[in-house]
């Protein structure tokens, strides 16, 4: 069996040597089906992986408050943009009332309205300005709750924020975009018309494709130095942090707590929105999903277009090897053997357009690498396999009939076949 097989995959080799520029016109269509399918799905593992990493650094037992989901959805409805903000006294309730939050902090910010730009604010230093910064009042917890670890300096302490002093921790690209090769700490940034101490720089955040841009530009000052300086600004942000194993209660904690505190009757809907970075990631990956099963459906037809010219090209064969055929048959060749035979050219022109597919598809998820860094790509194993696979059973779907019909040749009229 094993020597038959070998045979016949030989002989396909051969006939494909013989019709080079007929064979890849015949798999173009596999080609393209499987590079796109290789193509996407490289992109999404990237992507998928890229945006784990962001959010597991604020931790997996984190729980974002705010008014609004701010996960990957559509419009607001009416309701969500007349929502009242949430406040410090939120988050102080949270920490005092809600026995599995461990943590809580709090972020104060411009009031953020929907379909409205936002206030840009740029940070400067001498004669050096960095825009699309994200400046915010927060408390020292902010620290341990969003795993912002100073690279550099510290963090600000509760005697800081209580005594509403100036003082900043920045993000590791505004260090680099104001100070360039200076050390930052100890100098001034001015920040909407207030100078402010940097005393800390934070590590660079993981993720590049889904990390705002403005992650590592952040501005972090004492909640009571911000509100100084800016008393008309109202949105804030909420970041709990739930005992290990206890987040669930903790999310129930929270909701029952800023319900009885924003008055909602009981057979009203929550007017708040609480998440994690497991819903933000698996509300991604509904998202890549839709995208993903797209693609397939395209790949497939691209792969309906190139199985069809694989019937074709193999009834075509048939014709032209008539004769062999009957030669074949004369000495002893069975109609198993010439199914074999013709199943084998099928699988090995198809799987060698899968091949071809997929190095192609390797080769745009390198040039992605290499030409969009923000954008991450990784060639999963499983798509490989799952792709030459795919490509394999086009061959063999689509070269039944023809391999039939050869076996069925009368061997007599097939060698008087001209």
């Amino acid at each position: 069996m094993q020597i038959e097989i070998s045979e016949s995959t030989r002989m396909a080799f051969d006939s494909l040597r013989q019709h080079k520029a007929r064979s890849l016109l015949t798999v173009l269509g596999v080609v393209i089906g499987i590079m796109a399918m290789v193509a996407v799905a490289s992109i999404m593992v990237g992507l998928d992986q890229d945006i784990r990493g962001f959010l597991d650094q604020y931790g997996t037992d984190t729980l974002f408050v705010f008014r609004w989901d701010f996960g990957f959805r559509g419009n607001l409805t009416a309701e969500e943009r007349n929502r009242k903000t949430l406040t410090y006294e939120d988050t102080m309730a949270i920490r005092d009332e809600c026995p599995d939050v461990k943590d809580v902090t709090v972020e104060i910010s411009p009031r953020v309205e929907p379909g409205k730009p936002f206030t840009v604010v740029p940070a400067r230093y001498k004669r050096n300005e960095v825009y699309g910064i994200q400046f915010t009042g927060t408390i020292p917890s902010y620290e341990w709750v969003y795993n912002a670890n100073p690279e550099k300096g510290r963090f600000f302490t509760e005697a800081e924020n209580l005594h509403h002093m100036d003082v900043a921790v920045i993000g590791h690209d505004l260090a680099e975009g104001l100070f360039h090769a200076e050390d930052p700490l100890g100098k001034s940034i001015e920040v909407g018309g207030a100078f402010y101490r940097v005393v800390g720089v934070l590590e660079k955040r993981k993720g590049q494709f889904f990390k705002d841009e403005s992650a590592d530009k952040v501005v972090v000052v004492p909640y009571g130095a911000y509100r100084k300086h800016n008393p008309q600004d109202d949105e804030h942000f909420i970041g709990a942090q739930a005992s290990p194993g206890r987040k669930a209660q903790a999310e129930d904690e929270i909701i029952g707590l800023l319900r009885r505190r924003r008055h909602v009757w009981t057979d009203k809907p929550n007017d708040f929105a609480i998440s994690s970075s497991e819903e933000i990631a698996r509300q991604f990956r509904q998202i890549t999903g839709a995208i993903a099963i797209a693609v397939v459906v395209i790949s497939s037809i691209g792969l309906l277009i190139g199985g069809v010219g694989v019937m074709n090209i193999m009834l075509m064969s048939v014709t032209e090897r008539t004769r062999e055929i009957g030669v074949r048959k004369a000495i002893g060749a069975r109609r198993r053997d010439i199914v074999r035979q013709f199943l084998t050219e099928a699988i090995t022109l198809t799987g060698t357009g899968g091949i071809i597919g997929v190095s192609l598809g390797a080769g745009i998820s390198f040039l992605i690498n290499k030409l969009l860094p923000s954008l991450p790509s990784a060639v999963p194993l499983w798509s490989v396999i799952a792709a030459v696979t795919a490509s394999m059973s086009v061959g063999l779907f689509f070269g039944i009939y023809p391999a039939i019909k050869a076996s069925q040749l009368n061997p007599v009229e097939a060698l008087r076949y001209e």
